[in-house]
């Protein structure tokens, strides 16, 4: 039996859901304030839904609420960066170390797919679809390790770093980074578990590498 309270839990986890993945794509840019009411308006629901989903999103340190109806995307610092891009070489590498026994011939495939399909985002210039392939190739990976609190770790930090990430996209033009995940993908053929966190490691650091080259400093906020 579907009650209200069944109906009300979903609209919550949806709200949450949609407002999770923009953060995890970075279309809420570091230092970004948000508005319940126009957030609300936008997504067709009433302010209750999207006040609960931003405080679930505050409490894994996502956002920051200023008032009862405004919130901020946490502005980047250089400590700040310092130590999530820590906490994403660290966790992501061990996830990646862990899917290795695991992958088969289909998650090759499907890693192949998207990584093509990534690079036609960038060909493209689709910043949206850039960043949701990299997302995705990436999970697609760490879920194969079969640890869900190891992927929910990387799932919050991914909430945290999400927004400036998508600063790499926009620095792309004028770089030569190698590929890392063509990399990955030849790690995970080749059963080479030292390979295979190398290439997530360079992967994450290499495009961060870029970022700390040419400044902290973005749209709506600059670190100091």
């Amino acid at each position: 039996m579907i009650t209200s309270d069944t109906k009300e839990e979903g609209l919550n986890s949806a709200i949450y859901a949609e407002l999770r993945q923009r953060l995890v794509t970075g279309r809420m840019a570091p230092g970004h304030e948000l508005s319940t009411r126009s957030l609300a308006a936008e997504l067709g629901v009433s302010q209750t839904p999207v006040r609960d989903a931003l405080s679930r999103l505050s409490a894994e340190g996502a956002v920051s609420i200023r008032s009862k109806r405004r919130v901020r995307v946490p502005p980047m610092t250089s400590e700040r960066f310092d130590d999530l891009l820590n906490c994403r070489v660290t966790l992501e590498t061990e996830a990646a170390s862990l899917a290795l026994s695991n992958l088969t011939a289909q998650h090759v495939e499907e890693l192949r797919r998207i990584d093509a399909e990534l690079d036609a985002a960038i060909a493209k210039g689709d910043p949206d679809a850039y960043m949701m392939a990299n997302y995705r190739f990436h999970f697609t990976l760490y879920r194969a390790s079969n640890r869900p609190t190891l992927i929910q770790l990387i799932e919050t930090v991914w909430l945290q770093f999400g927004p400036f990430m998508r600063v790499v996209y926009g620095r792309l033009g004028n770089a030569h980074l190698h590929d890392n995940h063509q990399s990955a993908i030849k790690a995970i053929l080749a059963k080479d578990e030292a390979a295979l966190r190398s290439a997530i490691e360079h992967d994450i650091s290499d495009g961060m590498a870029l970022i700390k080259r040419t400044g902290l400093a973005v749209e709506g906020g600059v670190a100091p």
